[in-house]
């Protein structure tokens, strides 16, 4: 299944049926730390990861990998940044963002800050699923290191060409290689919670519609 048709998939089933599905077919918790949460609207986030590493330093010099991975990614990119959970500063920002919304990606999941709120709200209404709010800048702070590599975000690993999904529920990172099974997997939980539901308004009983089904 090539990467649209995954996106496509995942952009149907619910980010938590995403979550059971990663936990029972990659036997591992794939959702990030529940702070990370979107901070510009509500859209939801699904596509390939392109990612950028960042670390401490006390030279003034701007975000180069990530900027050139804004450029140069394929449209419908979702782009994750590390910084080892560091809240207090932003590591996404208003020119950041026009450059990702120029580009056509599908949206930003962020370790750390963001700032500029009103205006990525106002001028591009792009979504940004972040550990924090921040006005502080990573100039003299932090650099990036790298970009397209395996980096830990929200307490999970990405890596690149794996599919995000992220939303008001949290984000879950889907491993590429078990891509398909997940998808399969999270189709089948959706469809039975939306039979079960029916069964127990129908029944106008929890406990019934549990014991047909056997799922909370």
């Amino acid at each position: 299944m090539d990467v649209n048709e995954l996106v496509k998939g995942f952009s149907a089933v619910a980010t938590a049926s995403v979550a059971d599905a990663v936990d029972k077919v990659c036997g591992k918790r794939g959702y990030m730390d529940h702070e990370l949460k979107p901070r510009i609207n509500d859209k939801r986030i699904v596509g390939p990861a392109v990612t950028v590493l960042e670390g401490p330093t006390d030279e003034f010099v701007p975000p180069t990998h990530a900027l050139d991975l804004i450029d140069e990614c394929a449209a419908g990119s979702v782009i994750v940044i590390a910084i080892g959970g560091e809240a207090d500063v932003a590591i996404w920002g208003g020119l950041m963002t026009a450059g990702a919304y120029a580009n056509g990606l599908a949206g930003a999941v962020l370790d750390g800050g963001v700032r500029d709120l009103g205006e990525i709200r106002r001028d591009y209404d792009f979504p940004v699923i972040a550990r924090a709010v921040s006005p502080g800048t990573t100039l003299g702070r932090f650099k990036t290191l790298g970009a397209n590599i395996p980096v830990t975000c929200g307490g999970i690993e990405v890596n690149p060409g794996d599919i995000i999904v992220g939303d008001v529920d949290g984000v879950v990172v889907v491993p590429r290689a078990r891509a398909e099974a997940v998808l399969t997997m999270a189709q089948e939980i959706d469809q039975r919670e939306l039979e079960q539901a029916r069964l127990i308004v129908e029944l106008k009983s929890l406990r019934e519609g549990l014991a047909k089904y056997g799922r909370i």
